[in-house]
């Protein structure tokens, strides 16, 4: 098979470490690569020793993180009334019940993320199969369904990150800008890695954190040593 690596790609490797290092000096490599010439996302990619097939060993939720992630998001609100335009007045770009339902319905999909009140979940439900496979379908676990819509709705258009495990047992989530401070990226990927740490499911069994790494966008990946 021909390498099909881009030129920018190959001049990226030329630098990177060969081992595992320190959350600070992952970042600092991947700051130093050749050939960033925009701003690009940086990436954490955590494998985890999970057993995804196991509903309790399931990672997903979300948080907010020390310094956000560079971007803002565009959310929708399922909700009616007073609900609807607190939603809207703490960012929503659409709010509704039924008409936002046959809205998506009929294709319409721009947007990052839904959130809805428990009562609108009746209808929200109708939509699974459309906003299942794409993850934007409103969660408790992942916390877009609250009674709290317009909280939820502010946080999430900020940048607050949602995460799950895939097939694998991996997890991949945003952690900032290559603009962003050294520290801040790091304290960004930090807070996450602790959080993961804390919420190592009671049934795993063996190596929970197999291996961590971070990148940036079109970038190799580099290890990252953390402690298990």
């Amino acid at each position: 098979m021909a390498n099909t690596r881009s030129r920018r790609y190959k001049k990226c490797l030329e630098g990177i470490p060969t081992t595992p290092v320190s959350p600070k000096e992952a970042i600092q490599a991947l700051k130093g690569m050749d050939g960033l010439k925009f701003d690009a996302s940086v990436e954490l990619v955590m494998h985890l020793g999970i057993d995804p097939r196991q509903a309790d060993q399931a990672m997903r939720g979300s948080m907010s993180l020390p310094h956000g992630i560079g971007k803002t998001k565009k959310v929708i609100a399922f909700c009616e009334g007073d609900e609807a335009e607190q939603a809207t007045q703490a960012g929503a770009v659409a709010v509704g019940g039924e008409d936002l339902v046959k809205k998506i319905t009929d294709g319409w999909m721009d947007f990052d993320v839904a959130i809805a009140s428990p009562a609108m979940m009746k209808v929200v439900s109708k939509l699974g199969r459309v906003l299942g496979p794409t993850g934007k379908m409103p969660s408790p676990k992942a916390g877009t369904v609250t009674p709290k819509v317009a909280s939820a709705v502010k946080d999430f258009a900020a940048g607050k990150v949602e995460y799950r495990n895939d097939d694998g047992g991996n997890m991949h989530i945003p952690i900032g800008k290559i603009s962003f401070d050294v520290e801040q990226l790091e304290e960004n990927m930090m807070t996450f890695v602790d959080f993961v740490k804390k919420a190592r499911p009671s049934t795993v069994k063996g190596t929970y954190i197999k291996k961590v790494s971070v990148s940036a966008t079109m970038t190799p990946g580099i290890d990252v040593a953390v402690v298990s």
